[in-house]
């Protein structure tokens, strides 16, 4: 029998708080590092039998256990902005515990006022915790899948056209599907919409491009809020596998979260790399094959 558990643990005589990242670099390799850990804990089950076990450390004071019945101060190190989808649970992902992120969730991860107006509280009032912004999409994501089947049956806005708030969900993620269907077919030229899994691809490749550009919008955002050393960064998480995806320009690396394109014309290059990715070869079933 394969059993895993996740225990949150805190030890009343230990009042030392949890040290906190540095900065954007720091905070990004330890997110990194707890969806690795995450991963070869489920890993390690594989084919076998037993438990597999992963601790997380709980600073009392995040529990408002510190004694004085005061409730705890907010010094999340990294702010999340993630699709609602029950399948992506933030903090157990990134092996993180209470008090360690601010997680904003809304279907699709999509930039609207209520869900900037959030991340802005985050930067006003949690600044000197603060060091990352994430936009985290992740496969399979049902809003994306929805603008793609319109973008590949357009009679079918139909049946959303009266229905404003799915509307305004899908026309936001639309503008990026027909970016990358636009980009596809001329990579892998027209007939690539012939491929068995091309719907497949398409989602996948509108789900990263929808991550990276609203990183990119929350990257300008933060400039015009002069937040100093504040970032953002994106990526994709593959909940079959365990792991972040996120193509970058001039490099082949993938895996991990990523800083967004810094202009707009490295977006070219951008969605060249999302392209090329092993992920979308695999699904089109292109490798081997020149692009």
């Amino acid at each position: 029998m394969k059993v895993v558990e996740i225990t949150y643990r805190y030890i009343a005589e230990d009042a030392s708080l949890r040290p906190r990242p540095d900065d954007a670099a720091a905070a990004v390799a330890r997110l990194d590092a707890g969806t690795r850990s995450i991963a070869a804990l489920l890993d390690n089950l594989a084919g076998g039998t037993g438990t597999a076990r992963r601790i997380i450390p709980v600073d009392p004071r995040d529990l408002g256990l510190q004694g004085d019945g005061a409730a705890p101060k907010q010094r999340p190190y990294a702010a999340v902005l993630g699709c609602s989808d029950a399948r992506v649970p933030i903090e157990l992902i990134f092996n993180e515990g209470p008090n360690d992120l601010f997680v904003v969730r809304v279907a699709g991860n999509g930039l609207g006022s209520e869900v900037l107006g959030s991340l802005k509280y985050a930067v006003d009032h949690l600044g000197d915790s603060l060091k990352l912004i994430v936009v985290l999409g992740h496969s399979g994501c049902g809003a994306v899948s929805a603008a793609v089947d319109v973008f590949l049956r357009p009679e079918a806005y139909l049946a959303v056209a009266q229905q404003h708030s799915l509307r305004s969900i899908l026309d936001r993620v639309l503008v990026v599907v027909h970016a990358a269907a636009k980009r596809m077919a001329s990579v892998f030229g027209p007939d690539v919409t012939q491929r068995p899994r091309y719907r497949d691809a398409l989602i996948e490749a509108a789900i990263v491009s929808n991550a990276a550009l609203s990183a990119y919008t929350v990257q300008q955002e933060l400039a015009r809020l002069e937040a100093g050393s504040l970032r953002a960064v994106y990526g994709a998480y593959l909940i079959g596998e365990q792991r972040i995806w996120a193509p970058r320009c001039g490099n082949a690396t993938c895996d991990g979260l990523a800083y967004p394109p810094s202009d707009r014309a490295s977006f070219v290059d951008f969605a060249g790399a999302v392209m090329r990715s092993e992920r979308i070869a695999s699904l089109l079933d292109l490798r081997g094959e020149p692009a």
